[in-house]
């Protein structure tokens, strides 16, 4: 998982390099590039505490067995 998201931020800085060349590109690129990481980011991070909790709540004995 942690390459998939190096390879996204390689492509993502990449993408930026080549539209800070284009002086015709507006900044709204750039805003809808980084919005779009941190939402990224976000799902990420959520996915790992489900993950969490749900393994957690899994290993509680309830003593019914």
């Amino acid at each position: 998982m942690l390459h998939h998201i190096r390879r996204l931020w390689a492509l993502m800085r990449a993408r930026i390099t080549l539209l800070g060349a284009d002086p015709e590109r507006g900044e709204i690129t750039t805003t809808v590039i980084v919005t779009a990481l941190m939402a990224i980011a976000a799902i990420v991070i959520v996915a790992i505490i489900v993950a969490k909790l749900t393994a957690k709540a899994q290993s509680i004995d309830l003593g019914l067995g």
